[in-house]
């Protein structure tokens, strides 16, 4: 098989992924292998392939690569997220788009009706991450509601229940109207909003008044209408204002509910009044305060229904003009907070916010203009509200000190290291989780209640009547487990838990987790929680968590901005290994990843190298090596090439080792660029069209070799151009014996060749510093030329004598001489002591290109001290865009070196 003239990724990548997956090259048989486990995180079953994936997915799939190649038993767990809001939005859309809705199902029907939409329309990522080229375990699939992690699910929800960590509890939850249920506070986004700040008269009960005579406490707040549901007013323990007033009553206007003055360090005497309304269910510091002036939460008022309507509260205090009336404006119809406003001024308890015109006249308006930071459901888009109700939590507290013991004593290694401070400032103040989800599609919780409300959980519900007694009527409780809830079980529940199977014993704890810092809380830490809880031991040895994929400009992506990057187009335009490198290339540790097409491109101009060196070795007779070992080789520039590819050998596996990707591809990258494409190739050229036969029969043997090096290591940053070399290049010598992704890591058994680097690292540097010097003179490259060499020894001339060849065809450079050279203009290189004198007669105009840089010299010059006086100007560097001044200074240093060059060119001419 001849390869084709042209590189084209779509004709190899298909056919290759297809072959890999059919033949079952990605979990071949190796059960006496070391084990090597990396669980995927789950993709949402409704997602689609997006940057941040790709490089998550990237990452992963070139550490399976190596850890395959390097001959361990290498398993990566795949599988999806059954998303539990994500997916019930889905398909409701499309309930919605047929004039149907959920309400008309009993809850049976929709869950088969969103397993129906799942075997149709779900998983499509699964085929992204493919075209991808992740070498996952697609044979046991894996999805979070499957049989098996179903039957997890339960085990582990019953045993924390049992051993006391997981609870029924009445406390406020972040409140989603739009979706009608809980969400966690991982699910919260916060958006800078316009809003206003209201100030109002809360008047002193029973004719008490302050010490300076007044009788209310002014109150402020930015969301009025919470104040149907208002259970006190809390001041300062130490601030004198209120002092003889705590304990005494205020009478709400509106409720005319009354409720104590209470002092609380939650209120702060330097803002506003000092003074702040308590609204026990609807604020979450307020929840506190209440907790600690004595509310049980059972106590604490309610005025919104599910959807943030206003509805009437325990003690009936809300006026029937504000019942169903929604929390505020929607859909251009006033809610309570503007009936609230307009009541509390009708009654003259509104304080105006006063202000001053351009004019400097005195206006008064309802409420100062704030900017608020307002919460917002990360799916639902609609304001969240804290909201008291009856919910499931986890003791996460109880479950993250051994998870935190983990990290400090190095059973988990957090990398980069810098990441640890904030695993442990979360997971030491961790907050209970809250497991339930008023959803139909997910995990049903295992809990029935009797008609007294007593509970009763069980893995199933005759074991639940068993608990409760024959005769005793049971019902479920109809809410979900959050979705985080099944996926924290995903290094064991995969691997056949709660049974005790050989994949359990082999594979856990997992070896890697490669995660977006982003999913830090979500999941990784709760997998390390549950990990521990019920292994007994951490989930993986290692956390790599990567950064962002941002806009080219370091902004982050968002589809409002319009500029987010879509994967599978830069696969169409550039290829899947292009598209890989580029993440592996651009992923430093600690750092997000700024998107550059243009980058993608270079190294899509990098896999077209490799494939034009690879029809070159081709032409000239150079085929795939019979061996691991490298060849014999006598000849400078074979022993040079094995030292080299021995070299980049130990520094690529320590970098991706230390899981520094970027160190990786860049080390494999210049080997094969620089050292092979660029002067291997070019400096064995004389040798394989020359007269000696056994030097010839020499290089080809090591090409070849080092090109399968080369192949091997690239295999993991770009699997499917290497597969294609792996196979052509072995086309004329009977085919190879096994597909690539399963052949053998590089094991060249070479020792590094100090003389042979030494001198042909000297034959490289001699030959490019006479290219820029004739780049600098402006003389012809295929100009020949003779040194002069002073200051030189017999090894060196030995040397020259060896290389002699290499330096006339490669470096034009066709004889040398140890005698002075002529008199007349010169060009001089230093390279390790010796001078080498070129004699510049002949080959230019000496006057005529003196004249040249002379000219360029001045021109240049005049643009450095232009721009060397704006950045001197003080106005320009403090005013000017921060992307002006950079460039500025971008700009400075370029035309600073170009002098330096031509002032350089000019010397040579003396």
């Amino acid at each position: 098989m001849t390869l084709d003239k042209n590189f084209d990724p779509a004709a190899i990548e298909a056919r290759w992924y297809a072959h890999w997956e059919k033949s079952g090259q990605f979990r071949p048989e190796r059960g006496d292998a070391e084990p090597f486990t990396i669980v995927n995180p789950p993709p949402n079953v409704t997602g689609s392939l997006h940057i941040g994936h790709a490089l998550d997915n990237t990452l992963q799939d070139i550490i399976i690569r190596h850890e395959r190649l390097k001959g361990k038993d290498a398993l990566w767990v795949v599988g999806m997220d059954h998303a539990g809001i994500a997916t019930q939005m889905v398909v409701e859309r499309q309930m919605e788009e047929r004039q149907d809705k959920r309400t008309n199902y009993t809850r049976e029907e929709f869950v088969e009706k969103v397993w129906e939409w799942k075997e149709e329309s779900g998983g499509a990522i699964t085929g992204q991450l493919r075209r991808l080229g992740c070498s996952m375990d697609w044979s046991n699939e894996r999805f979070t509601m499957d049989d098996g992690m179903n039957e997890a699910v339960l085990k582990v929800f019953v045993d924390l229940y049992n051993d006391g960590l997981i609870y029924r509890d009445k406390r406020l939850v972040n409140w989603d109207p739009s979706l009608k249920t809980a969400i966690s506070d991982l699910e919260v986004e916060t958006t800078d909003m316009k809003g206003n700040f209201w100030h109002f008269k809360y008047p002193l009960a029973d004719g008490v008044k302050l010490d300076n005579g007044q009788d209310y406490i002014e109150v402020a707040t930015t969301r009025p209408e919470t104040m149907l549901a208002d259970m006190a007013v809390a001041v300062h323990p130490s601030d004198e204002r209120y002092k003889s007033v705590i304990g005494k009553e205020i009478e709400q206007p509106i409720t005319g509910r009354r409720f104590k003055v209470v002092e609380d360090e939650h209120a702060d005497p330097e803002l506003g009044s000092g003074a702040v309304k308590i609204t026990p269910g609807h604020d979450f510091n307020d929840f506190e305060v209440g907790k600690r002036a004595g509310f049980a939460a059972s106590e604490m008022l309610n005025m919104l229904d599910g959807e943030a309507n206003v509805c009437q509260s325990a003690d009936g205090l809300v006026p029937d003009e504000f019942i169903g009336l929604h929390r505020f404006k929607k859909d251009g119809i006033d809610g309570a907070r503007e009936l609230v406003v307009q009541r509390m001024k009708e009654l003259g308890f509104l304080i105006p916010h006063v202000s001053k015109n351009k004019d400097g006249e005195t206006q008064e308006h309802d409420a100062e203009p704030r900017t608020i930071a307002t919460p917002f459901g990360d799916r639902g888009g609609v304001v969240i509200e804290p909201w008291l109700t009856d919910q499931w939590y986890v003791d996460a507290e109880t479950l993250a000190q051994p998870a935190i013991k983990a990290v400090r004593d190095g059973s988990i290694e957090i990398v980069p290291k810098t990441w640890e401070k904030t695993w442990f400032n979360w997971m030491e103040n961790i907050q209970p989780w809250c497991v339930s989800r008023q959803l139909w599609w997910g995990h049903r919780i295992p809990a029935w209640f009797d008609e007294a409300g007593k509970i009763y959980v069980a893995e199933d519900e005759a074991t639940a009547q068993a608990q409760a007694g024959e005769g005793v009527a049971l019902t479920r409780d109809p809410d979900v487990l959050d979705t985080w809830f099944s996926s924290a079980l995903w290094p064991f529940g995969t691997l056949g838990w709660p049974e005790e199977t050989e994949d359990l014993k082999r594979h856990y704890p997992n070896d890697l987790l490669i995660s977006g810092f982003d999913i830090l809380f979500f999941w990784d830490a709760r997998m390390a929680m549950q990990g521990i809880q019920f292994m007994k031991d951490v989930p993986w040895k290692r956390l790599y968590l990567h950064g962002l994929v941002r806009a080219e400009d370091g902004s982050k992506m968002s589809k409002s901005k319009g500029n987010v990057v879509d994967p599978l187009g830069l696969i169409d335009q550039y290829g899947a290994d292009a598209l890989r490198f580029f993440m592996a290339a651009m992923e430093s540790q600690g750092r997000d990843i700024k998107m550059d097409d243009k980058r993608v491109e270079g190294y899509r101009n990098f896999a077209t190298k490799l494939w034009n060196a690879s029809r070159f070795c081709e032409v000239n007779g150079i085929g795939a090596s019979k061996t691991l070992r490298a060849p014999q080789a006598k000849l400078p520039v074979n022993r040079w090439i094995i030292s080299e590819a021995t070299e980049t050998l130990a520094t690529l596996d320590k970098a991706l080792g230390d899981l520094r990707f970027d160190a990786a591809a860049n080390t494999i990258y210049h080997f094969t660029w620089d050292r092979f494409c660029d002067w291997y190739l070019e400096l064995i050229k004389p040798l394989l069209q020359g007269d000696d036969a056994a030097a010839a029969d020499e290089t080809r043997a090591v090409a070849g070799w080092v090109l399968d090096q080369i192949i091997v290591m690239l295999h993991p940053f770009m699997p499917f151009i290497t597969e294609e070399l792996w196979h052509s290049m072995a086309s004329e010598t009977g085919g190879r014996n096994y597909d690539l992704i399963v052949a053998k890591w590089p094991e060249p058994k070479a020792e590094i060749d100090a003389d042979a680097k030494a001198e042909v690292d000297w034959l490289i540097r001699l030959i490019s510093a006479t290219r820029t010097a004739k780049v600098e003179l402006n003389i012809a490259p295929g100009t020949k030329m003779t040194a002069h060499v002073r200051d030189g020894d017999d090894a060196l001339q030995q040397r020259i004598e060896r290389q002699a060849s290499a330096l006339d065809r490669v470096g034009r450079l066709e004889s040398f001489s140890f005698d002075p050279a002529p008199e007349g203009a010169t060009a001089q290189i230093v390279i390790d002591g010796a001078t080498y004198v070129l004699p510049l007669a002949g080959a230019i105009d000496i006057d005529a290109e003196k004249a040249r840089l002379g000219k360029a010299l001045e021109g240049v010059s005049k643009e450095a001290k232009s721009l060397e006086g704006r950045l001197g100007n003080a106005n320009f560097v403090e005013k000017a865009k921060p992307e002006a001044v950079e460039k500025a200074r971008a700009d400075l240093a370029d035309k600073s070196a170009e002098a330096e060059r031509l002032r350089a060119a000019l010397a040579r001419l003396g």
